[in-house]
């Protein structure tokens, strides 16, 4: 199979190393805005190509499947180009601005029959494959603890503009809120505002969640201050916890503290999550079984997020 990659910055590279350790893969070429960082990445994989647009990088190498790996407000117009041609497209999270953009974005994807998929690589953690494996041998309802934490003064230090800070909670909340979709099973029955959003003023965010399994899912986010990423899970009286993400324990019945579960290397080769998603990838765009996030899975996580902020 062959890949494309659709930008030249570090998350482009880490999608190409990650495609280039599968077997039967070939990076086969890059591009971007900018060609001479285009041409840098390139070099780094043998007979890669370096295209001036989205049109030439189909038509020199017939890819399977392309990476868009850009950033969030030039995604729309990317995916747009990169759904005109027949292969699989990966998009890097968030698929859009905002949950309006990435409606638009299925829309087209629908309309050309393409297949979409979305970065959402912390499903490919094996702190999560490991949570959930442990978790079907549980029977009876889970309960969910996600905490979230974000700074919007520090985003705007890095650079990133204000239309992409102001949607920061679909930017970068889609994290750590896809974890409530991942370990609470079936759909979102009701969510309620323990203390809501207030754009005007950024501080707390506590929401309680009901799915229609019964299971339970608490969502608790600090903006402006300091504060964790971890996920928390309880059944049957087991918790698995990770804090940080990459890392996982487990707390049997009875067990004065919880022990640690070893991770697969992968998770530290390569970006967490990275070199497992790309594998799922591969699968979708073979029409294989896939356990990859489609488009539509990133829309439902950005609806939670939606409901979770009042729009």
């Amino acid at each position: 199979m062959k890949v494309a990659i659709v930008g030249a910055g570090a998350m482009a590279g880490e999608h190409a190393r990650a495609f280039a350790d599968v077997p039967g893969v070939t990076v086969a070429a890059f591009h971007s805005r900018t060609r001479a960082r285009a041409e840098q990445l390139a070099a780094q994989f043998p007979g890669a190509r370096v295209c001036d647009s989205i049109a030439e990088l189909y038509e020199k190498t017939r890819a399977e499947l392309v990476v868009a790996a850009v950033s969030v407000l030039a995604m729309k117009p990317v995916a747009s180009a990169c759904f005109q041609f027949p292969w699989t497209v990966l998009l890097e999270k968030p698929p859009g601005l905002d949950f309006a953009e990435a409606l638009l974005l299925q829309e087209e994807a629908q309309r050309r029959g393409r297949r979409a998929l979305v970065g959402l690589n912390r499903r490919f953690y094996s702190s999560t494959r490991l949570a959930l494996e442990g978790l079907r041998s549980r029977s009876g309802p889970r309960d969910v603890h996600v905490w979230d934490q974000q700074d919007l003064e520090r985003a705007r230090f890095l650079g990133h503009p204000a239309a992409v800070v102001e949607n920061w909670r679909y930017g970068n909340s889609i994290h750590l809120v896809d974890y409530l979709r991942v370990f609470g099973r079936g759909k979102v029955g009701a969510v309620e505002p323990v203390i809501p959003w207030d754009a005007a003023r950024p501080g707390r965010v506590v929401a309680k969640l009901v799915f229609e399994s019964g299971d339970t899912g608490h969502y608790e986010a600090v903006w402006n201050q300091p504060g964790p990423w971890a996920v928390e899970v309880t059944a049957a009286e087991t918790r698995w916890s990770m804090r940080p993400l990459e890392k996982l324990t487990c707390q049997e019945p009875g067990e004065a503290a919880p022990a640690a579960v070893e991770t697969h290397a992968w998770d530290r080769d390569f970006k967490p999550g990275f070199r497992l998603q790309a594998e799922q990838a591969v699968a979708a765009a073979h029409g294989a079984p896939s356990e990859s996030a489609t488009l539509a899975d990133a829309i439902e996580t950005m609806r939670l997020i939606a409901a979770l902020y009042g729009g």
